[in-house]
């Protein structure tokens, strides 16, 4: 008790010399007080009101800079405020802004095709829509095409808050307050092959798995266990699907985050595909079902705005080899963190990585890097989970391992 009352002592002590060099700025506290009288509570009040950003960096209301390690949950994926994208985004608003599904657009058919041509599968169909769950509602849908009904999925899996994708995800915690859930799901260990395949029967519709769960700690799959998903999916007449909402648009150093020989009957993606914008989109292959006209929809779905925003996004990480810089920078990051003091492993692929602590102060750690100027999150008490934009440098790296180093120290001489 004493050792954490001395650090929370420093921590004060800390954040008042902070308070200092913003002295005669409007206050922080008056918008989280306008937020919590406006907003429904189902998150936090925020502690930071973000106006503005450029590359790698967030400015708040009180013009406090921030290093972005998150990215929006590894979605600005080219940082923020990049110029192509801002290009890509005018243009396409000066021409039109919305249509819906009654009409085509030029750039929701390019982005289709594009993403065609990065699964190397041109019998595949695309179905768009505005977010990860939705991309997951619509394989829940497509599942049910086959005329079976049993699902199988992981425990600590994330793929969405809808009622249909929470109940794909395997965190009790979540599921609580909102079941009863859809039934005939079965959840196992992830990464255990073994156990995987004895739940897949016959009369599983599908299995979908995270090439790496990111919401639980940034856990990533053994080799060799999304190929033998696949082959049992292939013995049972099963779909496989593979949530590529987080690993995804090259931020693992691929398109879609996994490094294995794979061809999954449905793929989905969100977050950075957008670049900042919401889009998101389902990809139907394989041995799949496809919807006839009327069985799903969604409003916003390939918006040409998002896909325009989207299709640059694809353009820049290609031009720039940004899948290759992700995997270098993760590189750096993976090496120069694990150095630090209190580290005890990281883990994870390219630039989704979980810096896991000895002890269990992530959460007091993320708190405290924010003072400090850098932006993280913590996925559990001892997991601090970075994602930040695929254009980071060696100078950014530097200034988040420095940033880690001190908090931590600081923590442990606390205790």
């Amino acid at each position: 008790m004493r050792s954490l009352w001395r650090y929370k002592v420093m921590l004060l002590e800390h954040w008042c010399t902070m308070a200092k060099t913003r002295k005669g700025k409007k206050e922080a506290s008056s918008w989280s007080k306008e937020h919590s009288l406006v907003m429904e509570s189902s998150y936090a009040t925020p502690a930071i009101t973000i106006i503005r950003g450029s590359g790698c960096y967030l400015v708040d209301v009180d013009g406090k800079r921030y290093l972005d390690f998150l990215s929006g949950i590894a979605t600005n994926a080219l940082g923020a405020a990049h110029p192509d994208l801002i290009g890509a985004v005018t243009r396409q608003m000066k021409r039109v802004s919305h249509l819906s599904n009654f009409y085509g657009n030029p750039e929701s058919l390019k982005l289709a095709r594009e993403l065609q041509l990065m699964i190397g599968d041109d019998q595949a169909r695309i179905f768009f829509s505005n977010s990860g769950a939705e991309a997951n509602e619509a394989a829940i849908k497509i599942s049910r095409l086959t005329g079976r009904t049993r699902l199988v999925a992981t425990t600590g899996s994330f793929h969405g808050r809808t009622m249909g994708a929470l109940s794909l995800t395997g965190q009790d915690k979540k599921q609580r307050p909102f079941r009863p859930l859809l039934k005939d799901v079965k959840f196992v260990p992830y990464g255990d092959l073994k156990a995987m395949k004895r739940a897949i029967t016959k009369r599983t519709a599908m299995v979908i798995v995270e090439p790496i769960q990111g919401e639980n700690g940034v856990i990533v799959a053994p080799v060799g266990y999304l190929k033998g998903i696949q082959e049992r999916c292939a013995e049972t007449g099963t779909l496989f699907a593979v949530d590529a909402i987080q690993t995804g648009v090259g931020r693992c150093g691929s398109w879609f985050g996994w490094d294995e020989e794979i061809a999954p009957d449905l793929i989905t993606v969100a977050k950075g595909i957008g670049g900042g914008l919401p889009l998101a989109a389902t990809i139907i292959r394989g041995r799949s079902p496809h919807f006839s006209p009327g069985e799903h929809g969604s409003t916003f779905g390939g918006n040409p705005v998002a896909a325009a925003a989207a299709n640059q996004v694809l353009a820049t990480i290609k031009k720039k080899n940004l899948m290759q810089h992700a995997l270098e920078m993760g590189s750096i990051v993976k090496a120069e963190a694990a150095k630090v003091e209190g580290v005890l492993d990281v883990r994870g692929r390219g630039l989704l990585l979980g810096i896991v602590l000895e002890r269990p102060v992530a959460k007091e750690i993320v708190l405290d890097l924010a003072h400090r100027g850098v932006l993280a999150n913590a996925t559990s008490e001892n997991v601090i989970r970075i994602a930040p934009p695929l254009i980071i440098g060696k100078r950014e790296v530097s200034t988040f391992t420095k940033a880690l180093a001190e908090s931590l120290n600081m923590r442990m001489r606390a205790s």
